[in-house]
């Protein structure tokens, strides 16, 4: 983890104390930076966690899939003909703008 300090200087023990806190609230593991910003008497404490891998699952035919390659020809060929659905902004085409 990197730790940066801003707007004034702390000690070594200080900083594994802030480090220590901020470990009771987060996994200190999924930790990237914290960032230390100090004024006067009050500090800021500011975390950055690192990339965590994410697939995007969808609904597709009644089934959770994160891909279709597990799919047989009948199952892709639902999918492909399935009605994707979208949000238009329908106001222009509406009549209630007037221009």
């Amino acid at each position: 983890m990197k730790i940066e300090v801003i707007g004034g200087e702390i000690s070594e023990e200080e900083k594994l104390e802030y480090v220590r806190f901020v470990g009771k609230k987060y996994d200190i593991n999924h930790i990237d930076k914290l960032t230390i910003k100090v004024d006067g008497d009050y500090v800021d404490l500011e975390t950055s966690f690192v990339d965590a891998p994410f697939e995007r699952i969808r609904r597709i035919t009644g089934y959770l899939v994160g891909t279709l390659d597990r799919f047989n020809n009948g199952k892709r060929a639902e999918e492909h003909d399935r009605v994707k659905h979208s949000y238009i902004d329908d106001h222009e085409h509406s009549g209630l703008i007037e221009e």
